[in-house]
């Protein structure tokens, strides 16, 4: 009998391991997972996967119907159980029998005879092996307390049906026996569904040493040696080696005879393992058990071997044990194994879940796991995340390359024990081999690290300058939001200035510190203590490990603060930088913002040299600011009126409270606009077609201004009148809900000098004058034409368009191409151009970011300057000259789309709870895409979007590589205007059209396109391979065709899920676009071209016309007003109540209790949706809501009345 199918009814390491195997013996692997498995690597590994059910184990992996059905369904002729699990079931394996399938281990009544581990020491008293003092099956705590007497103290409680170190217990007195005699009870049943007890003596001092066995059922057995297994933690092995060190030969003899006397007389099949004792200091053993399944420590022992377990146990499943005909080799050289398991060691090893940011092994080791960088560690499972496997000539080289091995591999994310295991490996039990179960007693491990203990609003570690030279394909670089403070902070420490820190925002963390380490906290002030003691800003301060640094709500003015540390904060690096971006999911720590639970680590990399003590001025942080700005890139006449620019200058624009990292939303007088709508770019007159964004810019998305902060998109369709010069900027991350501005207007040349000065301000070197002032006097000397926010063109000439040289602040130059028209001429001339600049390699540029008609350089202002930069790029356009042609590479890249998606329904009913419920565009966005582009029903546009070919114009419209792409052939341009106010939740991979536009949204976040459809990923954070190429996480290039194929919902969701693993290909088509060809195509269908563009151009007047009778633009206006001068109403706290304040500004989206209702302290009562993000009202205490000050929708300032609590 052979196997063409093997089922894993496992996970993790195991499956993994056992997928190689069958994978070189050819044969088909099945792999089952649970939900929270779905994106696992055996799901990716195995030839076929199916999903088996929820989450937890008894839903799943334990559930013997369904994995028995799952192998059934696919022809599995064996099932391999793995480790754990039902490696050990004797029921399993014989309904695998009835059900005609092969169990790929010992036989039930091996099982049954070895896995009650009274019924095996009786098996081994009858043969002759000691046994430790013990008893057999207990009746009731009684009778244990009773034996204990007899056997005396201290004694091992044990589950009959245990394993793997659970349902044990050392109990030094008849208390201890009593009080654990359920507890192991429950455990056992619980685990392996036996509560059967039984005692035995314990060893304190004792060695773990275990023999491999294999047999073939019929009485013969051989041993592949011992390993041993002493170094444990709770009674669960941590490090294992084979042959085991400092046993003397006899001893290794007599325990090899001993099992394999037992196995023999079991008449054992397939690979066991014998467990015993050994008292070193008597020279005694006992048997302690036997393992019947293949155990989590085999690989030392298929090290020092030769031989693959997994395969003899599948060959002797099938009924070839040929391989026993030839001597078993003897062990040669010595095999190490550690155990990485996800637990805190600084926290009692408490286990960790979460998502693994980075996951990094040693190339010249053997590694068994499952996880890679990305990979989501689950709390239902055991928390082993590999097995660290080196072999070497001698022990003594062993152990070097274990510790090597154990200091080349870097987990992050969620915290692990591999810097325990580094101590461990240098501990003198372990280097000297003279190991016990007590060994890791003795390990002393001092972490260089802190516990957050609470995580306030927004904390998340960021790094300066952040990520730069991405924002082409949407990734913002992040870092800093008030970067002054930040790099004043590491300046101060004497640290590298990208020092990696914590920014704080509104409300801070608490943090307990494991190791002694110096700080500075900068920016905002957060009423910090140590110890409850105040502390200081903008100097170091000395902390001593077991010290508590606690920041709590800001106050005095500002928005954000900083915590730096000696050395910097311990985190990767994604895409070049360690800066988190909440909403793409990297970077930072675990990819997100601080929790509560946490573990931050320091590096190692504290400066020797302390800086000398330097006298700090700590600037005014609000209420009143003035912000300088460069005029440009977008103003009067052709977007706004000269009037608009003036009352931008003059008026005191208000900060909402829904501003955050993407950008700052100021409320203030609505401009008059030069123009009455965006043409084809949408309705509204901010509208223009997709240019870069620079950071700092005044972007009005509608009649509202926003300030573009760090994490704000790339690319966008709005104007941009005015930048902040870049010496300004860090004053926007200090822009609190409230604050009053004033904007100034100032040259290039003062935002030169102001740049001059902030740097002198950072380094403490004397500055020619100071910035702390609000409000600097500009020198008239200095101030040049303010106005010039065009600076130079070149006309247009034949085929060649105008080109305008626009100024984007004192770090960008923004380059337009032709009129305001959606032209694909345009795009390939912005791609010859940024092609012949990207060639030239110039120092100084940091990105080069092509839009639609246009496309922006982003230079640092130092190697290279503002008019060198203008002439090189004028230099260029006289060498391109008309672009008679132009071929290009183009793929066309095939995509399923599940059209009117679930997604879409929930997000629209989202918007409509929380933003408005009368948009035009609600309650269907394709009737809406219908409408406004005067097509007769919805299948027309169904059959429009299908027929197109999308071609790309730009990556990161709504960031991470999401395309902005249109049709090819002009019949298929369907126009729509976006959403006005913006969505604050958009899920990921929808697709939709924004102007003349469709994009797939990368990640989930806001937006504005009307949807009508989702699709799969166009972005892979971790390990990007297949469609992914050349290791880049985005999925599309420039000048890509999109043609999308129907699938449906179901379809869909299988595909998300089997796309990222590699379980799934998508068509790619080379091919290239020809601009003649391009052209002759136009010619050839003017016509039909023409008609088509009149319809729809028509339909999108009357559709403007619709909203200019229904109010339509006055009803956005309204909701973007601002209820923050409204005086807050007064209330009357009910006696004995305290209230419960907004911790920041914010949108009420859901209250989940009502007045008189019962609530536990951390017991979620109200979701503020605020910064494009939920966040948690929590109850300070359990008791009682006495009353409600809010409702649903109802906007909140920072301190605004929430309810009042009644403590219990």
């Amino acid at each position: 009998m052979s196997f063409d199918t093997v089922l894993i009814a496992n996970r993790g390491a195991i499956a993994c391991r056992i997928i190689r195997t069958l994978r070189i013996m050819g044969i088909r692997s099945v792999a089952v997972f649970s939900d929270a498995d779905e994106a696992s690597r055996h799901v990716a590994e195995a030839d076929i996967a199916i999903r088996i059910g929820a989450g937890p184990a008894g839903e799943s992996y334990l559930d013997t119907a369904r994995i028995l059905a799952a192998a059934q369904e696919t022809s599995a002729q064996a099932i391999h159980p793995g480790y754990g699990f039902l490696s050990e079931n004797a029921d399993f394996a014989e309904a695998c029998a009835a059900a005609g399938i092969v169990f790929i281990g010992p036989a039930p009544d091996n099982i049954r005879a070895f896995g009650l581990k009274h019924s095996a020491r009786a098996l081994a008293e009858a043969e002759g092996v000691p046994l430790a003092p013990g008893t057999g099956l207990l009746s009731d705590a009684e009778a244990a307390v009773t034996a204990a007497a007899r056997i005396g103290y201290p004694v091992m409680l044990k589950a009959t049906a245990g394993g793997g170190g659970i349902g044990m217990r050392v109990c030094h007195d008849e208390a201890a026996v009593r009080d654990g005699y359920a507890t192991v009870a429950r455990l056992g049943a619980g685990n392996f569904g036996d509560a059967g007890l039984f005692l035995e003596r314990y060893v304190p001092r004792a060695r773990h040493v275990e023999v491999q066995i294999f047999g073939d059922g019929a009485g013969r057995v051989v041993a592949l040696g011992e390993r041993d297994c002493s170094l444990q933690r709770r009674n669960q092995k941590v490090i294992e080696e084979a042959p085991a060190p400092n046993l003397p030969d006899a001893i290794r003899n007599a325990l090899t005879d001993a099992a394999i006397r037992l196995g023999a007389a079991a008449r054992y099949r397939s690979a066991g393992t014998v467990e015993f004792l050994y008292d070193a200091e008597r020279q005694d053993w006992f048997f302690l058990e036997v393992n019947t399944r293949l155990q989590v420590e085999h690989g030392v022992t298929e090290e020092v071997t030769g031989i693959d377990l997994v395969e003899w146990m599948i060959r002797g499943a099938a009924g070839d044990y040929a391989f026993l005909d030839t001597p078993v080799p003897p062990p040669s050289g010595w095999s190490i194994q550690a155990r990485l398991y996800a637990e805190d060691p600084a926290i009692d090893f408490r286990p960790a879940s979460g998502t693994l940011t980075e996951a990094s092994f040693p190339g010249d080791a053997r590694i068994e796991t499952w996880v890679e960088s990305g990979s989501i560690v689950s709390p239902f499972y055991d928390p082993m995340l590999a097995k660290l496997i080196v072999r070497a000539d001698t022990r003594a080289a062993a152990v070097a390359a274990m510790q090597a091995a154990l200091d080349d591999t870097l987990f992050a994310g969620i915290e692990t024990n591999v810097r325990w295991l580094r101590d461990v490996a240098r501990s003198a039990d372990f280097v000297s081999g003279d190991v016990s179960t007590r060994s890791l007693e003795a390990v002393d491990h001092f972490p260089r690290s802190l516990s957050v203990l609470s995580s306030g609003t927004l904390t998340t570690v960021q790094d300066y300058p952040g990520r730069i030279g991405l924002w082409d394909i949407g990734v913002p670089p992040s870092g800093p939001m008030d970067a002054r403070a930040f790099r004043l902070g590491n300046a101060l420490l004497g640290n590298d200035p990208g020092a990696a820190g914590l920014e704080v925002t509104a409300t801070g963390p608490t943090l307990k510190f494991n190791t002694d380490t110096r700080i500075c906290l900068t920016g905002a002030d957060f009423g910090a203590t140590l110890d409850g003691a105040t502390v200081a800003r903008n100097q170091p301060l000395a902390i001593s490990a077991g010290q508590t640094l606690a920041l709590g709500r800001v106050g005095g003015g500002g928005m954000r603060g900083y915590v730096l540390f000696a050395g910097g904060l311990d985190v990767p690096a994604y895409l070049g930088s360690g800066s988190t971006f909440d909403l793409g999911e990297f970077g930072g720590h675990g990819g997100r913002r601080l929790l509560v639970g946490d573990t931050l680590h320091l590096t190692g990399n504290a400066p020797a040299v302390i800086p000398g003590q330097r006298l700090v001025e700590q600037p005014v942080l609000g209420p009143d600011w003035t912000i300088r700005v460069l005029y440009g890139p977008h103003g009067a006449p052709d977007f706004f009126t000269p009037d608009d620019i003036a009352t931008l200058l003059s008026a005191d624009w208000r900060v909402h409270y829904n501003s955050n990292r993407t950008g700052v939303r100021l409320i203030g007088p609505k401009p008059h606009w030069a123009r009455q709508d965006g043409g084809e770019a949408g309705l509204h007159p901010s509208n223009i077609h997709d240019n870069p964004y620079a950071i700092g810019a005044i972007d009005f998305t509608g009649d509202m201004p926003i300030i573009l902060g760090p994490d704000g998109p790339s690319l966008g369709g709005f104007v941009c009148p005015f930048v902040v010069i870049a010496a300004d900027l860090w004053k926007v991350g200090q822009l609190a809900p409230g604050d009053r501005i004033r904007f100034q207007d100032v040259s290039l040349a003062e935002a030169e000098l102001a740049s001059a000065v902030e740097e002198g301000i950072i380094d403490g070197r004397p500055a020619p004058i100071s910035v702390l002032d609000p409000a600097p006097a500009p020198d008239p000397a200095l101030a040049g034409n303010k106005c010039d926010a065009v600076l130079a063109e070149i006309e247009a000439e034949g085929r060649r368009p105008r080109i305008l040289y626009r100024r984007q602040g004192d770090r960008n130059l923004l380059i337009e191409y032709g009129p305001i028209t959606l032209d694909l001429e345009l795009r390939l001339r912005v791609h010859a151009a940024t092609s012949a600049l990207a060639q030239l390699a110039l120092a100084g540029i940091i990105d080069i970011v092509p839009g639609i008609r246009s496309f922006q350089v982003h230079y640092d202002g130092v190697g290279l300057r503002e008019a060198a930069l203008i002439d090189r790029l004028m230099a260029i356009e006289e060498d391109l000259g008309e672009l008679d042609d132009f071929t290009i590479p183009s793929r066309i890249v095939h995509l399923p789309l599940s059209w009117d998606d679930p997604a879409i329904h929930q997000t629209i009913e989202r918007y409509m709870a929380v933003v408005r419920d009368d948009a035009p565009w609600c309650p269907d966005n394709i009737e809406f895409i219908r409408r406004a582009n005067g097509l007769d029903s919805a299948d027309d546009v169904y059959r429009t979007v299908f027929d197109a070919h999308y071609l790309v114009y730009g990556l990161g419209d709504v960031y991470l590589g999401a395309p902005v792409a249109t049709p090819i052939d002009p019949r298929h341009r369907l126009v729509t205007t976006k959403y006005n106010p913006a969505r604050t939740w958009t899920p990921p991979n929808v697709v939709g059209i924004g102007g003349a536009y469709m994009c797939i949204y990368g990640m989930e976040g806001p937006g504005g396109y009307q949807l009508f459809g989702r699709t799969i990923q166009v972005w892979k954070t971790h390990h990007p391979t297949g469609a992914f190429t050349d290791g880049k996480p985005w999925l599309l290039r420039f000048f890509d065709q999109i043609r999308f194929f129907p699938v449906s919902h179901d379809e869909l969701t299988e595909w998300r899920r089997d796309f990222p693993l590699g379980r799934r290909t998508i068509e790619i088509e080379e091919t290239e676009f020809r601009l003649a060809d391009y052209r002759a195509f136009l010619a050839e269908n003017a016509a039909s071209i023409e008609a088509f563009e009149t319809q729809r151009n028509a339909a999108f007047a009357a559709e403007r016309a619709e909203w200019e009778r229904r109010g339509e633009f006055d009803r956005v206006a309204s909701l973007t007003e601002d209820a923050i001068d409204a005086p807050a109403e007064a209330i009357t706290l009910p006696d004995g109540a305290e209230l419960v304040e907004a911790p920041f500004g914010g949108s009420v989206w859901k209250l989940l209790k009502a007045s008189g209702d019962p609530v536990e302290a951390g017991e979620t009562i109200a979701i503020l949706e605020a910064m494009k993000t939920e966040f948690p009202v929590t109850s300070p205490a359990t008791g009682t809501i006495a009353a409600l000050y809010v409702a649903e929708r109802q906007s909140v300032t920072p301190g605004a009345p929430m309810l009042a609590l009644v403590r219990a």
